[in-house]
């Protein structure tokens, strides 16, 4: 059996999906002799549970903010011993078969609980080295550092120095940037560097209703000729009727409506600004791609660090309603995108393209020692 590198992720939000594939993906660029198996723990062993709670997450989230930041906050002030939570006990038995099976020589975390899990397994086994990539930003929940890890993986210097004040050991973390996906690294076709014309992403993230609303707002620059591009991915459903009514409406041509997509990457260097929510993943695959956000909603708690980070270096701008969005985005494309040009070069500091790769290099260390 080919030596094995095991990324641990869960389905909840994007960023821990993204951070682990991304990661993944490097591992295998980077050491061909290497299994990388990715695995969501928590829906293997849980999977009828798993599905419940990451729906009532998206809910939550989506249209009960002030409830999911309530169980935020007492989260942090929660007990996860697995021995002491019977409904973690499965994650545990699933997590000590993986290792006792794969025998991985390291694991990578992209999610906080398995931390926990690793140092209750420590007592009775022998268990490979634990990098956990933290994917929040400044706003670090107190969750990711209940159980120690070998090495923590940060998005950038501001989050470093928060983790370090929370009881991180120096020499412990590294500032790597948030693992993104590879093909931000790579050179776009020839034709897609012509494009002609202003053009708005936006990914959709509201309830039905603002999503409209917000359709509206943009409706003077789409008539002006302004080219907008919808992915809608897993909201394909929920906004069919909004979106039906909306290109019924607007001049042939105006409007693309994507639906389950990994061309993310390419779509937001290919497009002027892009209108999203401030989630872990999408607000560094901004920064990667420099491409300025309007952001239109932030999770409570979770959140708000990603969006801090943007908004305090001037590379995106906030919106708390449809129409602060339109106009947002109108300000940033006027005089020729003078102002999207301003933030794009704000980016550069801050932009990490390759940053699964420096994960990835991290990893290796691990490798080498044994």
């Amino acid at each position: 059996m080919k030596p094995v590198i095991l990324v641990l992720t869960a389905g909840f939000g994007d960023g821990h999906n993204t951070a682990a594939a991304s990661v993944a993906e490097a591992l295998r660029r980077s050491l061909p002799g290497e299994q990388v198996l990715v695995s969501d723990l928590i829906s293997e062993a849980l999977p009828r549970t798993s599905g419940v709670l990451k729906s009532l997450y998206q809910v939550a989230i989506t249209h009960l903010p002030w409830a999911w930041s309530a169980l935020y906050r007492m989260l942090a002030k929660s007990d996860l011993d697995p021995k002491q939570n019977a409904w973690m006990r499965p994650l545990l038995m699933s997590l000590s078969k993986q290792i006792e099976e794969k025998k991985p020589r390291v694991i990578v975390s992209t999610y906080p609980l398995y931390a926990g899990l690793l140092s209750t397994l420590r007592q009775e086994m022998e268990v490979p080295p634990l990098v956990t990539v933290i994917t929040d930003s400044t706003s670090v929940h107190p969750i990711w550092l209940m159980a120690p890890s070998d090495l923590y993986c940060v998005s950038d210097v501001e989050t470093d120095d928060v983790i370090l004040s929370m009881g991180v050991p120096p020499g412990k973390t590294r500032v790597t940037g948030f693992p993104v996906s590879l093909q931000f690294t790579e050179t776009l076709p020839e034709e897609l560097l012509c494009l002609k014309g202003q053009r708005i992403l936006y990914l959709p993230s509201t309830p039905a209703r603002h999503v409209a609303a917000t359709l509206e707002a943009l409706r003077p620059l789409i008539l002006q000729g302004v080219k907008l591009t919808i992915p809608v991915g897993k909201h394909r459903s929920r906004l069919y009727h909004v979106l039906r009514r909306y290109i019924d409406s607007i001049p042939e041509g105006a409007l693309d409506i994507i639906g389950w997509t990994t061309r993310i990457p390419e779509l937001l260097r290919t497009h002027d600004i892009v209108i999203c929510k401030a989630g872990g993943a999408i607000l560094h695959e901004v920064m990667a791609a420099r491409t300025p956000a309007v952001i239109d909603y932030v999770v409570p708690g979770q959140e708000e660090g990603n969006a801090d980070y943007l908004l305090s270096r001037h590379c995106a701008l906030r919106s708390r309603t449809p129409r602060e969005t339109g106009a947002q985005v109108a300000a940033a494309l006027a005089n020729n995108g003078k102002l999207v040009r301003q933030m794009r070069e704000n980016m550069l500091p801050i932009s990490v393209p390759d940053a699964a790769l420096r994960v990835a290099h991290e990893v290796q260390g691990f490798l080498k020692v044994q």
